[in-house]
C-alpha cells in the first residue's frame, strides 16, 4: 500500500510517497493506565471485550488495504464510529500526523481485531518530522467532531511518546517488514463517554505553538441503505446470541 502525503518541515513543504510495509493500531497506549480507563468503560458498556490479560498497550495488527486518506468511507450498517488518534509513521525520518480508526462497533462486540478490519484506518494526508517539533510535542491537541458535535478532545501528551511507542511495537513483534511502518497510537474516551455514531467525522491536530494543524474530513456511507428495507440482507446472523 502506497501514501502519497504532504511534509511540512522548517525547510517548507513537499509532497512524498511511503510504500507502507505494515500497518498497526495500539490501544490503550497512555502514559498513565488510569487515563485510559474511561474509554475501556465506555466500549466495555457497549458489549466490547478488550483483553486485559495482554500488557498494555494492546497492538493490533492490521491489514494495509485498509488505509486511506480519502474523504469517503464505505460500511454496513449505522454501527461503525471514528475516533481521533496519534498516526506515526517510521521510514527514512519519524513523521507524525493524525487519523482515525474507524470501527465497526458491533463486529467489535465479537472481536476487536476482525472489526479494525472492516472499516479503513483514516489517514489525513499530511505529516510533521517529529524531530523538529520535541519541546512542544506534549502541548499539541488531538480533537474529533461527529456531524459537527465536538466529540473529543486531549492533548499529546496524554499518549505514550511516538518513539515509545515503535519502541514497544518493535519489543514485542517477532520481525518487522522491511520498509515504511505506521502506527495508529490509540485514543481516549469521548467527551460524552458513550461512543458516538454519525455520517461526518473530522479529525485535528493542532501545534498551537507552531501556529499550524492538521484536520481532516471523511463521510460514511452505508451501503445496505442503498436497497429497499425489504431487500436488504441482514447484515448480523439474526439467530446468533446478542
Amino acid at each position: 500500500m502506497e501514501i502519497a502525503v504532504r511534509i511540512e518541515e522548517a525547510s517548507g513543504a513537499r509532497e512524498a510517497r511511503f510504500p507502507i510495509a505494515a500497518m498497526y493500531n495500539l490501544g490503550s497506549a497512555t502514559r498513565r493506565a488510569e487515563t485510559a480507563r474511561p474509554h475501556q468503560e465506555e466500549v466495555e458498556r457497549a458489549g466490547i471485550h478488550i483483553a486485559y490479560s495482554v500488557p498494555a498497550p494492546r497492538i493490533y495488527p492490521i491489514a494495509t488495504h485498509a488505509l486511506t486518506t480519502g474523504h469517503r468511507v464505505e460500511v454496513f450498517g449505522q454501527t461503525t464510529s471514528g475516533e481521533v488518534e496519534i498516526v506515526v509513521l517510521a521510514a527514512e525520518r519519524i513523521y507524525v500526523g493524525v487519523g482515525s480508526d474507524h470501527t465497526d462497533r458491533h463486529v467489535e462486540q465479537t472481536s476487536i481485531l476482525w472489526s479494525k478490519q472492516m472499516c479503513p484506518n483514516v489517514l489525513a494526508p499530511v505529516l510533521w518530522p517529529l524531530d523538529e517539533m520535541r519541546d512542544r510535542w506534549d502541548a499539541c491537541v488531538l480533537r474529533s467532531w461527529v456531524d459537527g458535535r465536538p466529540y473529543q478532545e486531549v492533548s499529546a501528551g496524554a499518549f505514550l511518546p511516538p518513539r515509545e511507542m515503535l519502541r514497544i511495537l518493535r519489543e514485542r513483534s517477532l520481525f518487522l517488514p522491511e520498509g515504511p511502518i505506521l502506527l495508529f497510537g490509540g485514543t481516549i474516551v469521548s467527551l460524552a463517554q458513550e461512543l458516538g455514531f454519525g455520517t461526518r467525522w473530522e479529525v485535528e491536530l493542532e501545534d498551537a505553538a507552531g501556529g499550524r494543524r492538521i484536520r481532516h474530513h471523511y463521510e460514511v456511507v452505508d451501503l445496505t441503505a442503498r436497497l429497499k428495507p425489504e431487500h436488504r440482507v441482514p447484515v448480523v446472523n439474526p439467530i446468533l446470541p446478542r
